[in-house]
């Protein structure tokens, strides 16, 4: 099962499952159709204008694939954060993604305790977790950003003084 997800001060965005009609898992060539299906629409109901948004990823094969970095540029015009976008982004830089740091391994400390037993009980536990997430969380998630990226430029693009390596 693949799920997809953003998140910004105002929220989370999904949980969007890649999967058909029937409900089976898809591979993620469905990007292109995620964006235009479900985050375009979303963030237009949430009353989000998409050009006001920066929009990062990670450099995924179907993320990168030249239609889905035209539809990203649409969407977000000069606001595309990703390898091939107009903002370049370090290929290894899960300091600086907020899914990596922070929404991966909140949902999955969650979804452990409800110990889903199937694949329809696990996309249930994920979207209840999701939709729990406070708003006030978000931001203060987005803040913390802010500070990682201030203190990435500072370093010159090194690593970060939170992140521990061991030698």
């Amino acid at each position: 099962m693949t799920v997809c997800c953003g998140i910004a001060s105002f929220g989370v965005l999904g949980a969007y499952c890649f999967e058909d009609n029937e409900g089976a898992a898809v591979t993620v060539t469905y990007y292109v159709a995620m964006l235009r299906n479900f985050c375009e629409p979303e963030l237009g109901r949430r009353g989000i204008d998409p050009s006001s948004v920066r929009f990062q990823q990670d450099g995924a094969t179907a993320h990168t694939a030249r239609a889905s970095m035209n539809v990203l540029r649409e969407m977000f015009p000069q606001h595309v954060i990703s390898r091939a976008g107009d903002v370049p982004l370090p290929a290894r830089s899960p300091d600086l993604s907020v899914c990596d740091y922070f929404l991966w391994g909140y949902l999955k400390s969650r979804v452990s305790i409800c110990k889903p037993r199937t694949i329809k009980d696990l996309k249930q536990s994920i979207k209840e977790i999701i939709a729990a997430i406070p708003k006030q969380m978000t931001r203060r998630v987005m803040e913390n950003l802010g500070v990682k990226l201030k203190q990435c430029f500072r370093n010159c693009g090194r690593h970060l003084s939170d992140v521990i390596f061991k030698t």
